[in-house]
């Protein structure tokens, strides 16, 4: 009998996984599998099951939550030199790197897709010894998953985050900030850094397009100092997609790049606390192996916000307040 390893985070989203863990155990078991569960472990003792995943004879890993437990499963699947298939059941609020492979939210797709053969090769980033799959971010809000209620998170979805970020949106400030790659070194004065491996971030689908999760790139967007009459403007080019033409907008790809501040400001991995400036980030080619299924159809998803004007009223309006 083979075996599989689920990690699983009971308090991710709505809770929805519990009710579910009777039914994954039945068709990993239908399939001639072992399911060994661990619920929300802390990385320590995550460390001391994935020691021991060749003596449990694990045949592949299921992370059941949102960016953050993946990332948690990622970091000690490195740390423990384990190359095994990782399953992801997007059980989260944004589920952004689940997004890029489409898989659906739906339980009974995400079992059929984990006990698949089907694998695609992975880059991963690591940040000063830490490692992520999604986004590094860094300068003011982007610890805002931290601060925000995880009660609301579990009612409103992401809309918890966009109610967050309105109400903080006054605290918005440029941070002077140093970037060097082969790509652009200099100095700029920025409100936040994305370093991007996935396409979308706190549920923003279109942050990084062109971005492809194993072509040995990272995607880097600057968000500069910006007129308080465009940042509306900026707001919607960002919802919509169209902020990497925007003149308040720097972005590039690289392999590499340090970033410093003389600042004290937050950095955030896949919406995890990261470690201390002087950054510096490198890509991990392929490292991962992610369970994929069969290629799903590209999904084309209405805009969160139909009226773009009734947007632009309220940023403009925060901002001006």
């Amino acid at each position: 009998m083979k075996t599989a390893l689920l990690v699983y985070n009971p308090k991710a989203g709505s809770g929805m996984i519990k009710g579910h863990l009777d039914f994954i155990f039945a068709k990993f078991q239908d399939a001639g599998y072992c399911v060994i569960p661990v619920r929300g472990a802390r990385p320590e003792e995550l460390d001391r099951i994935m020691k021991h995943v060749d003596a449990m004879k694990v045949d592949r890993i299921i992370a059941a939550g949102g960016d953050g437990t993946i990332n948690q499963v990622v970091n000690s699947m490195v740390r423990n030199d384990v190359h095994l298939p990782l399953a992801i059941f997007p059980v989260g609020t944004a589920n952004d790197f689940a997004y890029y492979f489409r898989i659906p939210g739906d339980i009974e797709q995400m079992v059929e897709i984990a006990l698949s053969d089907i694998t695609k090769p992975v880059d991963i980033g690591e940040i000063n010894g830490q490692y992520f799959i999604n986004v590094a971010a860094m300068g003011c809000l982007v610890d805002l998953s931290q601060r925000t209620d995880p009660n609301l998170k579990n009612t409103l979805g992401v809309l918890a985050y966009y109610l967050q970020g309105m109400v903080e949106l006054p605290n918005l400030r440029p941070i002077t900030m140093r970037f060097e790659s082969e790509e652009f070194t200099g100095e700029e004065k920025v409100y936040f850094a994305l370093v991007m491996n996935g396409k979308s971030a706190g549920s923003f689908k279109h942050l990084a397009t062109p971005a492809e999760v194993n072509d040995g790139k990272m995607d880097v967007l600057l968000f500069k100092e910006t007129p308080v009459m465009d940042f509306p403007a900026l707001a919607l080019s960002i919802l919509t997609g169209q902020h990497r033409e925007n003149k308040n907008v720097m972005y590039f790809q690289t392999s590499h790049i340090k970033i410093d501040t003389d600042e004290t400001i937050g950095a955030d991995v896949d919406g995890e606390t990261a470690g201390a400036f002087p950054l510096e980030i490198t890509v991990v080619p392929r490292r991962l192996q992610i369970l994929t299924g069969p290629d799903r159809p590209e999904r084309h998803e209405e805009p969160r916000w139909q009226r773009l004007d009734v947007v632009e009223d309220i940023m403009f309006n925060r901002i001006r307040g």
